[in-house]
């Protein structure tokens, strides 16, 4: 099968300077590349085809011998069928042809230094409240445990007096470059371990990590109003930085514990009280309990199980905002397991002359309901 024309390739004019080559390549080798294009082997195969072209172009000698002779004047070469590229991401093309700031400065923060301050690690607590807790807001105190900046090397990992060395290997990049033929490729710096410092006295309190853990007390407000899966954000308090860099931050995820009498929904909280026959036939006042103690609650004669009562602002605060949700109350008839004499004739009586039409059709619409 016959070669493509490397111009072609391409896409440049025989006359097309080095400057020119150089960025209709580095297109090509963006567009193609395999970090963009996973399991692609159509564009794997014209990025491949494309770092050949390049590689024949832009030697001066490959190219007046490719000029003269075409592809037999720079026979296997040019790298064949088994040229490897040899890019181990998109950002070494970018390095390649010195826009390596194209990646928001990552490049040049390699060659500005490893040395340079690290942020410290975020750092997680999980706290467990109790539902009045959540209703009222409290202040918490916590034990964190975390990594601090060592106070007696200030952070520099080096004893006391002492400081660190540049790393003569990478000059204080924390990287090393590795040329392969016109390719270029960052390392890890292995004399340094992409500190981009080398430490000779380290400090002996921290052994030269600049770091030492210990535990801080913290005390939290906790606002009123806060749920399940709330996160609240203590800028600072995470671990201390490497290399004198910043703390992170500590994030408190609350966790409200399930509740013996309220469930939650929102701002709202719901709860269910038990009435007599008596109370649900004739009406009545009873107290039903809210969070802050109890609250009196009316009953219209006639309430059937299950019926609803609203209690205002007797829910959750919002949090963030004024104002409170609502209490909603299920009333439950319950039926006496055991009767006294004097229940039983009472009932006895009221069974004689009770006249309840069962075949009602309001009556049997309620049934259905009940059942589905």
């Amino acid at each position: 099968m016959s070669k493509r024309d490397y111009y072609e390739i391409l896409s440049v004019t025989k006359t097309a300077t080095e400057t020119e080559i150089k960025a209709a390549y580095r297109k090509l080798a963006i567009q193609h590349h395999p970090d963009k294009n996973p399991d692609d082997h159509t564009a794997e195969e014209k990025f491949k085809e494309a770092a050949e072209a390049y590689s024949v172009l832009s030697d001066a000698q490959k190219r007046a011998a490719y000029d003269r002779f075409g592809h037999q004047g720079v026979g296997a070469g040019a790298g064949g069928a088994g040229f490897n590229p040899g890019f181990s991401n998109i950002e070494d093309i970018f390095d390649l042809f010195g826009f390596g700031d194209m990646f928001g400065g990552q490049q040049g923060g390699r060659a500005n230094g490893r040395s340079a301050g690290q942020r410290g690690a975020d750092l997680r607590y999980d706290l467990e409240i109790t539902l009045e807790e959540a209703a009222l807001g409290k202040d918490e105190k916590l034990r964190i445990p975390r990594l601090e900046k060592c106070d007696e090397c200030e952070g520099t990992g080096a004893e006391k007096g002492t400081k660190p060395e540049t790393c003569t290997t990478c000059q204080g990049s924390g990287q090393t470059r590795y040329q392969q033929g016109f390719f270029s490729v960052m390392r890890t710096c292995p004399n340094c371990g992409g500190r981009g410092q080398i430490i000779k006295n380290p400090c002996k309190k921290c052994r030269g990590a600049g770091r030492v853990e210990k535990e801080k007390s913290l005390e939290v407000k906790i606002p009123a109003g806060v749920e399940t899966g709330s996160r609240l954000r203590i800028t600072g308090e995470g671990e201390g930085g490497a290399n004198g860099g910043q703390s992170g931050d500590l994030y408190v995820v609350v966790h409200v514990a399930d509740h013996e009498i309220f469930e939650r929904q929102g701002a709202n909280l719901y709860s269910a009280v038990p009435i007599t026959f008596a109370q649900a036939a004739l009406g009545a006042e009873i107290k039903v309990k809210t969070l802050d103690g109890e609250e009196d609650l009316k009953i219209s004669a006639g309430t059937q199980t299950g019926t609803v009562f609203r209690v205002k602002s007797q829910g959750m605060p919002a949090l963030g905002n004024r104002g409170k949700g609502d209490l909603f109350v299920a009333v439950t008839l319950i039926t006496p397991k055991t009767l006294t004499k004097e229940q039983r004739k009472l009932l006895e009586q009221l069974a004689e002359i009770e006249d309840v039409d069962f075949q009602d059709a309001s009556f049997m619409d309620k049934v259905r309901n009940i059942f589905g």
